[in-house]
């Protein structure tokens, strides 16, 4: 697969049906909603949560994720938004920030649980758990529109990005970090091991009250140290806050509230254990 990488020039368009043009970035959105979905779908079986509450969440993720997806990218560029008006509503060339999808997400959640009455953290953690699959899966869209990637390497992965899509800076260089491929790679691994931590959650269920909250910040705590560090690596223009990228400084503020929600938790633990002795 590096060698492939190495050697291909992607193409934003996937096929092109008379004047119409379909780009791999939608193809690659609708693909993660489907494979999040399907997850979904056999985990709310196992919680004994009917299909259509799923079904119904969905739509409800689906449009307020994109909408906050959106929203905040413009936001981050909002200069260039305003002068290009037009560019807002192009989503097919690129442009959903993960972080404003998750706000719009979790309001999506909260209003939906507020109208139907269900429970908000269990069906987060199922939401959560899949998150990371449908992130390692769009990813690769931005590698079709080549917008995703690192400073200048030789290393045998790298991609060869072309002069149009290259900062000024870099104008020469013909291969680039896969910052794209980096997180792919890591959020499958996220998933994969929320997928673990939700078989001990469903088990446990039979027993007594699971944590869903668990799987939720550990999500969080996860997928914002994966961006963290892969932020090191990317060129992408974004603003600059306490000499740190922007998402950079919302993931450090999210690692730092989970990690006092561990503290606390760990804490109740050993007052509770401290207290029956």
């Amino acid at each position: 697969m590096f060698n492939f990488l190495h050697t291909f020039n992607p193409s934003p368009i996937l096929a092109t049906i008379g004047p119409i043009n379909l780009y791999w970035y939608g193809f690659f959105i609708l693909l993660a909603t489907l494979a999040a979905l399907t997850v979904c779908l056999y985990l709310a079986k196992l919680y004994n949560i009917k299909t259509d509450i799923i079904i119904d969440l969905a739509f409800w993720l689906i449009i307020s994720g994109l909408i906050g997806a959106r929203l905040y990218a413009v936001l981050l560029e909002l200069p260039y938004f305003l002068a290009n008006p037009l560019d807002i509503f192009k989503i097919w060339q690129g442009g959903l920030a993960i972080h404003g999808a998750i706000i719009g997400g979790l309001i999506a959640l909260w209003l939906f649980n507020k109208k139907y009455q269900q429970n908000f953290w269990q069906l987060a953690a199922i939401v959560a758990t899949t998150l990371p699959l449908a992130q390692a899966i769009g990813r690769w869209g931005n590698y079709f529109n080549q917008e995703l990637f690192g400073y200048p390497t030789n290393l045998p992965w790298g991609i060869p990005i072309d002069q149009f899509h290259r900062p000024l800076a870099y104008f020469d260089a013909q291969y680039f970090h896969p910052a794209f491929l980096y997180e792919s790679l890591g959020n499958l691994a996220i998933f994969l091991i929320l997928i673990s931590l939700q078989t001990r959650l469903i088990k446990k269920q039979r027993l007594f009250q699971p944590n869903y909250q668990l799987c939720v910040i550990s999500y969080a705590f996860l997928y914002s140290l994966l961006r963290f560090s892969t932020e090191f690596i990317r060129i992408d223009a974004t603003q600059i806050a306490f000499g740190l990228r922007f998402p950079q400084l919302i993931s450090l503020l999210i690692i730092l509230f989970c990690l006092g929600f561990f503290a606390h938790k760990i804490w109740r633990k050993i007052r509770k254990k401290i207290t029956i002795e």
